[in-house]
């Protein structure tokens, strides 16, 4: 009996934004590994190529783009890259994200409200518009917001990101009932409390970690590689019939 094929991501192009560290490091490597060229892209080139270059080093392929997803010109010129490169965009995951302000709704900072809307709704709109259209023209693909369990129960003193991730699970809704004539899917993914150094004010603070971690039923924090694999699901034929789907990888959280 043969082992399935349906992870397999053998001549594929993957790009991920936010994948100099964290959850889309470990997404950029998990889909690497399962075969599919991987475009690293963050803001600044030289995290992105010390992980492409690790991807390498473990015999996968890679390439390092960078892109601001919350400057449109920077969008437009990735994909310009994209189209020039490869030809085609198989598998886009929009993982990079903003959330500069902690604090109580009422003390909102117009900027900072600003560069949220900016980068987790218009970047992400937009980065999905881009790569639909590369997708349309060679058959379909699949397109995974990371979005957040806060898009579903808002978190404290996170309130125009909570917004913001709220607005991505029903973009990607949309996305996923008017792309789908194209052969495109367009699943969410739902991460719970992750150790990242995005997450750092919420995981380095002993009294908020204990707190969350009351209304976790698995009782601890998640690491970013247990958000890869249901990415590669979401990306993979295993989903093939998937769309529209917010996914919940949250130890039980929203449960």
């Amino acid at each position: 009996m043969s082992k399935t094929q349906l992870f397999d991501l053998d001549g594929k192009i993957a790009f991920v934004s936010g994948a100099s560290r964290g959850i889309g490091e470990a997404i950029a490597h998990l889909l690497a590994q399962q075969g599919a060229h991987v475009i690293v892209s963050s803001r600044k080139l030289d995290g992105c190529q010390q992980v492409a270059d690790a991807i390498v080093a473990a015999g996968g392929k890679a390439t390092a783009i960078a892109c601001h997803i919350g400057e449109m010109e920077q969008i437009s010129a990735v994909f310009a890259a994209i189209r020039e490169q490869f030809g085609r965009l198989d598998i886009l995951v929009n993982n990079a994200a903003t959330n500069p302000q902690f604090c109580n709704v009422l003390d909102t900072d117009l900027g900072a409200f600003q560069k949220t809307v900016d980068v987790n709704i218009r970047g992400y709109f937009f980065m999905s518009v881009e790569a639909g259209k590369l997708m349309r023209d060679n058959g379909g693909g699949s397109i995974i917001n990371v979005a957040s369990i806060n898009g579903v129960s808002p978190g404290i003193f996170q309130g125009i990101y909570s917004v913001t991730k709220a607005a991505v699970i029903n973009m990607t809704k949309v996305f996923a009932k008017e792309c789908a004539p194209f052969g495109i899917r367009c699943n969410a993914l739902l991460p719970g409390l992750t150790d990242t150094r995005f997450a750092s004010a919420l995981v380095k603070n002993e009294t908020i970690l204990n707190t969350a971690l009351q209304h976790i039923p698995l009782k601890r924090v998640a690491d970013p590689k247990e958000m890869a694999g249901a990415v590669l699901y979401l990306a993979s034929d295993a989903s093939s019939y998937t769309t529209g789907v917010a996914l919940n990888v949250d130890g039980g959280f929203l449960s």
